[in-house]
């Protein structure tokens, strides 16, 4: 049951999040609503110059309309269709980072290391306040970083 959510030009200049807004708003707040998780797509519809050679996480206009977007919905990820590379757009929105043609995104450590325990703190508390375990999932969303983390820290989180 994939959530599809279109952006063009006018969405993205004008900061407008109500086609994320209509989306989210029918979603169940509660633990049913891991029927939901990882199932959410954005299409993106930007036109640029042919001439233009930047990714659209290069276009400052998009980074920021995605900015504004997790700032209103820091939880987000736990929705974003990880398999289909929507989780590594999403993060390149946010997270400095170079286009290698060999290695493809490499973001920038320091802030990928920031960005990601930042999430897992955020995922964590809007996981529990839904009834939902959230130790492997979070687990898993480090991983797809490249960070592995204990259980002890899982543990000791969960009284924040």
């Amino acid at each position: 049951m994939t959530i599809t959510i279109a952006l063009d030009a006018e969405t993205i200049n004008s900061l407008d999040l109500s086609a994320v807004k209509e989306k989210i708003s029918n979603l169940p707040t509660d633990k049913a609503v891991t029927n939901y998780e990882q199932q959410l797509k954005f299409v993106i519809n930007y036109k640029q110059e042919a001439e233009d050679p930047r990714e659209l996480s290069e276009i400052a206009e998009i980074r920021l309309w995605f900015v504004c977007l997790d700032a209103n919905y820091p939880w987000l990820p736990f929705l974003l269709d990880w398999r289909s590379g929507e989780l590594a757009r999403y993060t390149a929105m946010l997270v400095p980072h170079q286009f290698s043609r060999s290695e493809g995104i490499i973001y920038n450590p320091e802030a990928l290391e920031i960005y990601v325990m930042h999430k897992i703190f955020v995922l964590s508390i809007w996981c529990q306040q839904r009834g939902i375990s959230s130790t492997s999932r979070l687990k898993s969303f480090a991983k797809l970083f490249g960070y592995d983390i204990d259980d002890s820290f899982f543990e000791s989180i969960k009284a924040v």
